[in-house]
């Protein structure tokens, strides 16, 4: 038997005021969408924003459903927009905020494995990394690529090799 190790890199932020003007604007829209958010059961907001290659910025919000789990998060409510809006533009950054009932969380919240799986998907797609913003009130991290947030990924390859 043989121990390996895998691991993920992301960088820490204390102040919004720290990033690039372009991502600055990337976060202050996801916290704009999450106030869109449709949440009458959790009460947990959640908004994305999401940059492609042209500059053009979509974004999304949680929707929840009785139903559940007929609801979906908000990164992929924005990612699939932007997919089916704009099948041919890579995404380059997706930024990813929350808030409930006392205000816009103080730590970033990692997006569920099946946004990383479907931030995966777009990344395979168009072979181009999509940098992960994670914003809360104090800290902010920033993932130079989903793959790092889904390590072991199931992608594309596996279904070529059959």
């Amino acid at each position: 038997m043989k121990e390996k190790e895998i691991k993920t890199v992301f960088y820490e932020y204390n102040s919004l005021t720290d990033l690039p003007s372009e991502e600055i604007r990337l976060v202050e829209k996801a916290r704009q969408a999450a106030k869109t958010a449709y949440t009458p059961y959790s009460h947990f907001n959640v908004g994305a924003s999401v940059l492609l290659a042209t500059g053009e910025i979509i974004e999304g919000s949680n929707q929840e459903n009785a139903a559940y789990p007929s609801g979906l998060c908000a990164e992929r409510v924005a990612l699939f927009y932007a997919s089916s809006h704009f099948p041919e533009i890579p995404v380059r950054t997706i930024a990813i905020t929350a808030y409930g009932k006392n205000g816009f969380l103080k730590d970033p919240v990692p997006p569920c494995g099946s946004c990383r799986q479907v931030m995966i998907e777009i990344e395979s797609r168009f072979n181009s990394p999509i940098k992960v913003i994670l914003s809360g009130r104090n800290k902010i991290w920033v993932i130079v690529s989903a793959k790092q947030l889904l390590p072991l990924v199931f992608d594309h390859t596996f279904l070529l090799k059959r």
